[in-house]
């Protein structure tokens, strides 16, 4: 009992002891939790102030990109009105010179017709009730404003209703430089003229001027801008038709017996002059060939000259642009296989072969001779330029594209012709020989079957047998062993004789 008293008196002192225990624990476990969530707050602490940072750096961004946006817009803005304001000053221009335009056009119709109740087309158009605009007071003010810009279309319609043959030549020499605004203008300056096939004719007369020594007008600049002008002007009388507002043509604008006769005789002489020059020395390009063509087609005088005399001057002329259209108003399409030939023969393929695209006969006339001549001097200039080290100066890939494509025509015109030829027979790949099968038992038809090429034996020759030969190991014999069977005929068939049937 003393025993049992101690201990319950000891567990009173354990109990403080256990109790003393768990405080200390408790301290200690409040001491890691508070150093623990100190931890924490100092990262999310962190983290804010990072993400705060990031923020007002993409907001400073967005500011900066906001006002260059607004900058551009303004510089768009200010470029559209720059470009609104340039094409409103290009209207006002261009209505500007069609006004001057229409009322020029409206005031030489009106000296043109003074008498408008003879025209018939303006009868028909008054018995319709249409009428015709009048020019704006505006458009005379322009018209007195910028007379100057239609000083040349002025003076070339007044120098073609003056017949002043040496004011028009003046005149189209000393604007040489407006030459294709000439060529435009020249037809309808022609119609004005109350002749102007003998205007035409009149232009012509100096075209040979001057000593014999410049007859081919290479050593006289001012002699060939003569000849030049000669050629335009019978190339644009060339192109006058009926008119295409009245219906009908006047009496200077149509071919008379005195035209044609003042043609055949200049034509007449220029053909002498042309037998005194050495025209087959231009390579295709001589004017004087061409101006003499030219004049026949215009006055239609072809017919006073055969069509082989005017084939032998069409290679003199090759070259020229004109040349394909000259040779149809003349007649000569159907001599033109014979024309291209001889430029073919006179080593002139390039010639050769825009006639021939010209007239569409490239079915007889193939250009393989120039594409193997172009072929061989593009390898040629590529291999130099890469020998030299020349590619930054001169580019070699459109070279090498184009020999690609000359290349690919070539195989396919190889491939074309392969195809067309007949296919031979093969000999088989084991080296054996055809012949038919041959046995050692005769036949037991009376009637025998013969081949269908030759139904009868005496139509093909008799051949002789060669000697007899080992039989090769494999079982096949080359191919100029002839087999040791019956004797056979020159096409490999063998002889056959009509036997007695045997029962």
């Amino acid at each position: 009992m003393e025993s049992v008293a101690a201990l319950m008196e000891s567990t009173s002192s354990k109990i403080q002891q256990l109790q003393q225990a768990f405080a200390e624990l408790q301290s200690q476990s409040a001491v890691t939790m508070n150093l623990k969530w100190k931890q924490l707050e100092d990262h999310f602490h962190g983290l804010e102030q990072s993400l705060k940072k990031k923020f007002d750096e993409l907001k400073q961004q967005e500011m900066e990109f906001e006002e260059t946006v607004a900058k551009s817009e303004v510089m768009l803005e200010q470029r559209e009105a720059a470009v609104t304001a340039k094409e409103l000053t290009s209207l006002d221009r261009l209505q500007e010179k069609r006004d001057v335009a229409l009322a020029m056009i409206f005031g030489k119709s009106k000296l043109s017709l003074p008498v408008p109740a003879i025209n018939p087309m303006d009868k028909a158009l008054s018995n319709l009730g249409v009428k015709l605009p009048k020019p704006a007071p505006e458009a005379n003010a322009h018209l007195q404003l910028d007379n100057s810009a239609i000083k040349p279309h002025s003076q070339l319609v007044m120098l073609c209703e003056e017949m002043n043959v040496k004011g028009l030549h003046k005149f189209i020499s000393d604007n040489r430089k407006n030459m294709a605004a000439i060529r435009e203008e020249i037809p309808s300056a022609l119609k004005r003229a109350s002749h102007p096939y003998a205007l035409v004719l009149d232009s012509l007369e100096d075209f040979y001027a001057g000593d014999n020594l410049v007859l081919d007008g290479k050593k006289d600049g001012d002699l060939l801008g003569v000849r030049r002008t000669c050629l335009m002007l019978m190339e644009s009388v060339g192109q006058m038709h009926t008119d295409a507002i009245t219906g009908f043509t006047s009496e200077g604008h149509m071919f008379t017996t005195n035209v044609k006769e003042r043609a055949k005789k200049i034509a007449i002489e220029w053909k002498s002059k042309l037998e005194s020059l050495d025209i087959d020395a231009s390579n295709g390009n001589c004017l004087e060939a061409h101006a003499f063509l030219q004049l026949l087609a215009t006055f239609g005088i072809s017919a006073e000259y055969s069509d082989d005399d005017l084939c032998k001057l069409l290679p003199s002329v090759s070259r020229r642009r004109q040349t394909p259209e000259l040779c149809r108003l003349l007649g000569l399409s159907q001599k033109m296989p014979g024309v291209i030939g001889v430029l073919v023969d006179s080593g002139r393929p390039i010639d050769a072969i825009n006639l021939a695209y010209a007239f569409g006969l490239t079915e007889q006339f193939e250009p393989n001779e120039m594409n193997e001549r172009e072929l061989s001097a593009l390898k040629a200039v590529i291999k130099c330029i890469e020998e030299h080290k020349l590619e930054e100066q001169y580019p070699i890939d459109p070279l090498q594209k184009r020999v690609l494509q000359l290349e690919k025509a070539k195989a396919d015109k190889r491939r074309a012709v392969e195809a067309a030829k007949p296919q031979s027979k093969r000999p088989r790949a084991n080296g054996s020989v055809f012949a038919p099968r041959v046995t050692s038992f005769a036949d037991k038809s009376f009637y025998p079957a013969t081949p269908e090429r030759h139904p009868y034996p005496y139509e093909r020759q008799f051949v002789y047998g060669a000697e007899a030969h080992h039989t090769p190991v494999m079982n096949s014999v080359p191919y100029t062993i002839q087999p040791a069977h019956a004797p056979y005929y020159g096409n490999g068939y063998p002889v056959q004789y009509q036997v007695p049937y045997i029962h």
